[in-house]
């Protein structure tokens, strides 16, 4: 499409894209594994896009995989109102992994909770052992916050554990609602109480439905589309 654009003599592109697919594949954590990440980046900037919108990179970096101008934007304020609209009490912010806590600490400071931190190691792709968790969670509600939720195992595996230790309830929150395989049938499954979800990645429309909460993030979308074409700032939505 964008080359389709740039022969048709567009005078600016810019590639919206809500979920930035193979954003996990940003480095080589084995021998002889592709870096997808910036094999995506290259194919957008050579067809000719002059900016890149995307939501909730699964890693930052990627913005310096391009060589055009990349805005990245956060499902966190969006997330955040509907906890605040639940009004729960004794929250504790959960980040399921170490490499998440920055996201969870965000959400915490919005919310004004503690943060906890889950320690999970992950044997091999889509397989994850939680170990510990750090934090008071005892007597508390809880919510796990993510970037996407593929398969389902990680978080509902947490949960458990969360309410072995004496959670109260578990509610899980993520960006991207990849949802693949047994994902559906393991999250009705477990103790989670509700899955908040964006629709950065359409959900079949007899899935979105029971514990599954879906939030629109189209108004953000298109307030920095605006402000993208009318020179403001995009970094203004989220102070």
């Amino acid at each position: 499409m964008v080359d389709a654009l740039k022969r048709a003599s567009a005078g600016r592109i810019t590639a919206v894209i809500p979920f930035y697919a193979y954003a996990r594949q940003d480095r080589k954590s084995k021998p002889r594994e592709p870096i997808t990440a910036k094999l995506v980046a290259d194919l957008i900037t050579t067809a000719g896009a002059d900016r890149v919108l995307t939501m909730d990179l699964h890693a930052p970096q990627i913005q310096g995989f391009f060589n055009i101008p990349v805005d990245n934007l956060y499902a966190m304020p969006i997330i955040a109102n509907y906890f605040l609209d639940k009004n729960l009490q004794d929250v504790v912010v959960v980040s399921p992994d170490v490499g998440g806590v920055t996201r969870a600490r965000g959400l915490a400071s919005r919310l004004n909770a503690p943060l906890a931190i889950v320690d999970k190691r992950r044997p091999r792709a889509n397989v994850a052992e939680v170990m510990n968790v750090i934090g008071d969670i005892n007597g508390k509600n809880c919510i796990m916050i993510d970037d996407m939720v593929d398969t389902g195992g990680s978080i509902s595996n947490a949960a458990k554990v969360l309410t072995d230790m004496g959670a109260k309830e578990v509610y899980v929150a993520c960006t991207h609602p990849v949802l693949s395989g047994p994902a559906f049938e393991r999250i009705n499954d477990s103790v989670i109480k509700e899955l908040i979800v964006t629709d950065t990645i359409p959900l079949p429309s007899d899935r979105a439905d029971g514990k599954i909460k879906v939030l629109s993030v189209a108004p953000l979308f298109a307030e920095a589309i605006h402000r993208i074409y009318e020179g403001l700032s995009v970094s203004k939505l989220f102070d």
